[in-house]
């Protein structure tokens, strides 16, 4: 696998090679002012690449850091209540206190059964 990916990067540095020689033209872009750039075709196609990936890869970057900083926190609150209900299973319960009532299994749990049908 890992072959196939060097391949596919090699083969991808190779178009953008191709590419390049076969692109190497100037292109002028008028700025503001008046002003006028001669800028070459393949560094204005890769800046305009950048233009659009980097800040999305940092949005996407930033993103994962937020929702894996989240779940460690649930986690953390997770293995804290887990802690806090072993802790209350084991001690007797409190008069006065109401004491959770697990609901039946399902197989307990009548169903409806229609008419004619038994």
């Amino acid at each position: 696998m890992q072959f196939l990916k060097l391949l596919f990067w090699c083969l991808m540095a190779f178009l953008a090679a191709v590419f390049t020689f076969g692109n190497w033209t100037n292109v002028s872009i008028q700025l503001f002012g008046g002003l006028v750039a001669e800028v070459n075709l393949p560094l204005l196609l890769l800046t305009t690449f950048l233009l659009g990936f980097v800040p999305t890869l940092v949005y996407q970057h930033w993103l994962r850091f937020r929702l894996r900083q989240r779940l460690t926190a649930a986690e953390r609150s997770l293995e804290t209540e887990r802690a806090l209900a072993a802790a209350r299973a084991g001690e007797p319960a409190a008069p006065g206190t109401a004491v959770p009532v697990t609901p039946p299994p399902p197989a307990a749990i009548p169903t409806a059964v229609p008419p004619g049908v038994a």
